[in-house]
């Protein structure tokens, strides 16, 4: 397993090679393909939290990556017209109040609504509140939890550079053809225009949609799960910023889907998630043009795309990863992370010698539980309102869930109770604030929130919001906090 060959470029292509150069170094082969005439996707600029640790497991400085593409620092994300028209909540990353080890903080919140405590959940949240007014800084102990906003081909290119640096060799070229070994079935090599060959002894697939070596030659199959998650296209555009850039990405719902907002230092990111069956391209287009700051600085990218996971994304030799592996929307910003996640999976499972079906089978497994907790966190979105207003929202509320999906909502309605199974990406606060916001109202608490006197409940309630909003009031804004820690002063080329 000497030799790794990676098929396709973009975001998927050089995070894996990056991460693979870095960790392996000449223990390995590296090679990439990638045509510059076949486009990228591009489009999945913001991010979560585990992103900051992929760099740092990398070694890469923070001022310096930000710089090189144009990031900004996010907090979380702003819902508008979720719950209803008119209302919006606010899904951030980190903790909020104070858990104990028996019960979350939403129940002592709860006890204290009970009690007459009119303080929305939100003034308990340090990373909501700073986003809310726009505030940002590293804080000791890493107390404040975020991502990045960034441009994925910026982010891309310092990869590259970082790559091929730590001796990933890139090669130029279209792949014509898959060439598979007659006996294993395994993949042979890769056969470029011009009949190249490029011989591997383990392949990944960064292909995208295409998907050339997973499906195309090996015919891995794919699972659709449009039937929960009906968006089927998108249109992505580039505005400049007509304000101060937020340290948060905002995500507008409308009657057949929803809109992205997602400002970097030089621009902004646009985007209109839609599904065709309710809404039309081009009127389509209309709304998004009509809803965007000042004028596009790009053509509109429009992209289709089946919600969906490969039902093997390792298959004999060859690994998918980045869009040839699944797709979900960007609603909860979860491309990226589901190829780092992919990519340090691999490289956990990386074989020496022959490739071992007990680990094929345990990567699948685990890529799949992402999936499924990552998709079932994205239907509630959809199940969870109560939007009727269109045809679209209808749908959405009359369609049947997962088995697993409508055992965490039911277990919320009527305990307040949240688990996190198996590492799963979205912790306990993630679905609560979802949940909440969307209009899940817990018809009980736990009881130990009841030990607490009084008193000693107005106290506790007190000091949480007295600190967030202290800590606040201490933070420099975003935008100067960005420019002094790492400001481009040239803005660079998308």
């Amino acid at each position: 397993m000497r030799r790794i060959v990676i098929a396709g470029g973009g975001t998927a292509g050089w995070m894996a090679a990056a991460a693979i150069a870095r960790t392996l170094g000449p223990v390995v082969e590296l090679t990439l393909i990638e045509s510059e005439a076949i486009g990228t996707i591009g489009v999945g600029e913001s991010t979560i939290p585990p992103l900051v640790n992929y760099n740092r497991l990398l070694g890469i400085n923070e001022a310096d990556f930000m710089r090189a593409t144009q990031a900004t620092f996010k907090l979380g994300i702003l819902f508008d017209d979720w719950k209803d028209l008119g209302t919006r909540y606010f899904h951030s990353f980190g903790l909020t109040g104070k858990d104990h080890w028996s019960a979350g903080f939403q129940h002592f919140w709860l006890h204290g609504r009970a009690k007459g405590h009119d303080a929305p959940y939100e003034d308990y949240c340090l990373e909501l509140a700073a986003a809310v007014q726009g505030k940002f800084a590293h804080l000791p102990d890493d107390r404040l939890n975020y991502a990045y906003q960034l441009d994925s081909g910026l982010y891309a290119r310092f990869l590259r550079q970082m790559a091929e640096g730590d001796g990933a060799k890139r090669i130029e070229g279209r792949i014509a053809r898959v060439e598979l070994d007659g006996e294993s079935g395994d993949i042979a090599a890769l056969v470029l225009d011009g009949d190249r060959r490029i011989e591997g002894d383990i392949f990944i697939d960064c292909t995208g949609f295409r998907a050339l070596l997973i499906e195309g030659a090996l015919h891995a199959g794919f699972e659709d799960w449009s039937h929960w998650l009906p968006c089927d296209s998108a249109i992505a555009i580039q505005t400049p910023n007509v304000g101060p850039p937020t340290p948060y990405t905002r995500v507008m719902a409308h009657d057949a889907g929803w809109q992205w907002r997602i400002p970097l230092q030089h621009r902004t990111g646009n985007g209109l998630v839609y599904c065709s069956r309710y809404l039309d391209r081009e009127p389509a287009l209309e709304r998004l043009l009509g809803n965007i700051e000042g004028d596009p600085l790009t053509e509109p990218n429009f992209l289709r795309f089946t919600a969906g996971t490969r039902r093997r994304q390792w298959h004999r030799n060859c690994v998918a990863i980045g869009l040839s592996g699944g797709f979900m929307e960007p609603l909860e910003s979860t491309a990226i992370h589901l190829i780092q996640r992919s990519v340090l999976r691999f490289v956990r499972m990386l074989p020496a010698g022959r490739v071992s079906e007990r680990d094929i089978a345990e990567y699948n497994d685990q890529q799949m539980q992402d999936m499924v907790q990552i998709r079932d966190f994205l239907v509630c979105h959809y199940k969870v309102t109560n939007r009727r207003d269109s045809p679209f929202w209808r749908h959405c509320a009359a369609m049947p869930i997962p088995d697993t999906l409508e055992q965490k909502i039911e277990l919320f309605r009527e305990t307040g109770r949240v688990f996190r199974r198996n590492e799963e990406l979205f912790a306990e606060n993630s679905w609560v604030q979802v949940m909440m916001g969307q209009g899940v109202e817990p018809e009980s608490y736990h009881p130990i929130a009841a030990k607490l006197r009084d008193d000693e409940l107005d106290r506790l309630l007190r000091m949480i919001r007295g600190q967030v909003a202290d800590t606040v009031a201490s933070l420099p804004d975003h935008q100067s906090y960005v420019a002094r820690y790492c400001g481009a002063e040239v803005p660079q080329a998308a």
